[in-house]
């Protein structure tokens, strides 16, 4: 036990010493998670917390359009502005001035009057209600379409959205259109007649609750774990550095030359860089309490979640330090370990789903995130933040971080233990 702490006094002092190092250390990560967070805040908003700005050019001026219009405005998402040239609006949006113009076509309304009456009078002639036409007979009505210009910078999933969104309230157009012509013909009084044009089949979200309230994720819940982990595991570059550095210099001669084993060095190291871990983990959190509330951001609920917490940062920060002591222990440079240490953490975070979520991934991309220890730490976060997990449910990943950890730090010992021996 005394030469335990002795090498992890060792390690201290060594870390004490490198301002530089603590500085990115602490600092660096605190200054990422404050800058995603506040550029992805928006993403987790709904959608009446800002509008965005769009084009309309209204070439029907008719009932369909007014539809329409009423539609964007009292979605909430939109801040709709009118044009009368659909060129200058689409050269707008090209410019990307604005994100997206929509251009309502001539004669829509009458058209879609024409149609439905066209539809309506066939059905009815087949059912031999009345008399009618041959709507053979009758001029043909050709489609009309609204046109799109998007801005060539906007993203897929907004384009999506807005089309459905316009694709929704036209087919609603459509029904009541039909219903009304349907009323037309079956009675001289339409008002007698009363078809319900409400949405029968709608949709119910159920989200987990917690003491009955409801737990909504945001930005801060998503951001806080898995940017912590990114800074827990970023931790394997100063680590490497470190043992490498002992080498070069000789500092591990001088160690192999005392009875201490390489566990034990690997042992100091481990409890050193565990509290560093700890304590980036506990400013991670402050800052999404404290700091995150004032500068408008949610605060992080971290009520009731604090052991549960602890529990899951130690683990991700044994399994980030396993992977810091086997870097080290290979590299025989420090120019091997820091590129391929800050290389291999951005790889093992893009695996992991901090950046992109994993099911949005292709689906090899998807089976090889399953093999990247931050996805283990990020689901076991979530768990806690976001699926009001126990300790049983974060069990699974938990153990895979530590047989991680146990699994990297050996292969350390033994190949340390066989290149001494030749």
């Amino acid at each position: 036990m005394h030469k335990l702490w002795a090498s992890t006094y060792k390690e201290f002092l060594l870390l004490t010493r490198d301002v530089g190092g603590i500085a990115i250390l602490f600092v660096m990560p605190l200054v990422l998670i404050v800058t995603i967070t506040l550029i992805q805040d928006s993403t987790f908003k709904t959608i009446t917390d800002s509008q965005i700005p769009i084009l309309v050019v209204d070439k029907d001026q008719g009932d369909v359009s007014k539809i329409i219009l009423e539609g964007l405005k009292e979605s909430g998402t939109f801040e709709v502005i009118t044009k009368t040239d659909e060129i200058a609006a689409r050269d707008l949006v090209f410019k990307g001035k604005y994100q997206l113009a929509i251009i309502i076509p001539e004669n829509l309304t009458s058209s879609l009057e024409q149609k439905v009456n066209q539809n309506v009078d066939g059905i009815i002639a087949k059912f031999g209600l009345e008399e009618t036409e041959d709507p053979l007979v009758k001029p043909e009505v050709l489609g009309k379409e609204v046109t799109l210009y998007f801005d060539p910078a906007t993203q897929l999933t907004f384009k999506s959205a807005v089309k459905n969104g316009i694709d929704k309230m036209i087919s609603k157009i459509e029904t009541q259109s039909i219903y009304k012509a349907f009323q037309a013909q079956i009675s001289d009084d339409p008002s007698e007649i009363i078809f319900e044009t409400d949405t029968f089949i709608t949709f119910k979200e159920v989200l987990p609750t917690d003491n009955d309230k409801e737990m909504i994720p945001n930005s801060v819940q998503h951001n806080v774990p898995a940017w912590t982990l990114f800074a827990i595991f970023f931790i394997i570059v100063p680590l490497s550095i470190n043992i490498v550095k002992e080498k070069s210099q000789g500092t591990f001669v001088r160690l192999r030359t005392n009875p201490v084993s390489y566990a034990t060095v690997l042992g100091g190291k481990t409890l050193v860089y565990l509290v560093v871990c700890l304590i980036q983990f506990v400013l991670m959190l402050s800052i999404g309490v404290f700091l995150f509330p004032a500068i408008g951001l949610p605060t992080l609920d971290v009520s009731g979640r604090m052991p549960l917490l602890f529990v899951v940062a130690t683990f991700a920060g044994l399994a980030a330090i396993g992977l810091g002591l086997l870097l080290g222990t290979i590299a025989k440079t420090q120019e091997q370990s820091a590129p391929f240490g800050a290389t291999f953490v951005v790889i093992l975070a893009a695996l992991g789903g901090v950046w992109v979520p994993v099911f949005v991934m292709p689906k090899v991309m998807q089976a090889l995130s399953h093999i990247s220890p931050m996805n283990w730490g990020l689901n076991a976060f979530y768990d806690v933040f976001l699926r009001n997990g126990s300790f049983t449910d974060i069990l699974p990943e938990i153990s895979l971080l530590f047989a991680f950890f146990i699994t990297t730090t050996l292969i350390a010992i033994i190949y340390n233990e066989k290149k001494n021996a030749v």
